[in-house]
């Protein structure tokens, strides 16, 4: 079988470690592996080629993705999807393994009713906001990154006595933000998916500087839009200097973990089997330290975190 592999939207750390495996294991079960460069505007493109062992020989260590990724608001256009067909079926593709998040599976799910292509997701977000997976690919990289920066920026705000906000990534998905705040012992955190109680946390941190706190840490996720509001809250209500600093896209990059590594493998691993039983038109998840498949239409269901770590946060009703 002719199978290929692409990137799609947002990179996270790990897709590398993906790659590698894919390739690897893809001569191992007598595939021919095809890379798509610059994901679903490179399908469009035609920026598909034969994957090599020397391809990805050294890049396991490597943050981002050596095939590239991409969002494309081409890919609405009937036209244009067609042009992706065919340019599957001018190399003889199979199937497509697709790294990538929510809109990426959103995007083949219409594709694979159009055309008849094998398609199996790996979750690939650091957002982890897609439904039936324990982690998606890049999150442990992404939540070392944060807790990496938050530690160093405890130590600014001790020594001066600051609030100090920092805004975390995760679009619509609090997820980031809760685990940071849960290990990194922040005072308070804010996500979408719990009411913030201002008066409770205004109480509480008063009486906390009258005994003696010296400073205050805040982790915001951005979907809340409330990193400002936080932010004069500390200064206005609590009465303690404050700075705001955006983690933004450092959270993205950077090597990956030896978790994301492994998960990488795994994940890589398990499409490919997936592949090999005839499966189509799933994504493969990793629950209680086991890889395998779900639907994709199970995939696409609204991802909630997990109450237990809901219940770590601070000032929650």
């Amino acid at each position: 079988m002719r199978v290929a592999m692409m990137g799609s939207g947002g990179d996270a750390p790990g897709m590398n470690p993906a790659i590698k495996r894919f390739v690897e294991v893809a001569f191992e079960m007598g595939h021919e592996p095809y890379f798509i460069y610059d994901g679903l505007e490179g399908l469009i493109d035609g920026k598909i080629s034969k994957a090599h062992y020397k391809d990805v020989a050294g890049i396991i260590h490597r943050g981002g993705a050596i095939i590239g990724s991409s969002r494309s608001k081409r890919w609405y256009e009937q036209r244009y999807r067609k042009e992706a067909y065919e340019n599957l079926a001018k190399e003889g593709i199979e199937a497509i393994l697709v790294m990538g998040g929510d809109g990426s599976f959103r995007a083949m799910d219409v594709f694979r009713k159009e055309y008849d292509v094998g398609f199996i997701g790996i979750p690939t977000t650091i957002d982890n906001d897609i439904y039936g997976t324990d982690l998606c690919l890049g999150v442990d990289t992404a939540l070392n990154v944060i807790r990496d920066a938050v530690d160093k920026i405890r130590d600014t705000a001790s020594t001066f006595a600051r609030a100090f906000v920092i805004e975390t990534m995760g679009r619509e998905c609090g997820y980031l933000a809760a685990v940071s705040a849960i290990t990194s012992g922040a005072e308070v955190c804010v996500i979408p998916e719990v009411d913030f109680d201002k008066a409770l946390a205004t109480k509480i941190l008063r009486q906390e500087i009258a005994h003696g706190r010296r400073y205050i840490i805040a982790i915001v996720a951005e979907g809340t839009k409330r990193t400002q509001e936080i932010a004069s809250w500390l200064e206005k209500d609590i009465g303690m200097e404050t700075r705001v600093t955006v983690l933004g896209h450092i959270q993205r990059g950077g090597n990956p973990s030896v978790k994301d590594r492994l998960l990488g493998f795994g994940f890589a691993v398990e499409a490919l089997e997936a592949l090999a039983r005839g499966e189509k038109g799933r994504v493969v998840v990793y629950k209680n330290g086991k890889f395998s498949t779900i639907s994709l239409s199970e995939a696409l269901k609204p991802y909630v975190i997990d109450e237990d770590i809901l219940s770590m946060l601070h000032f929650l009703d």
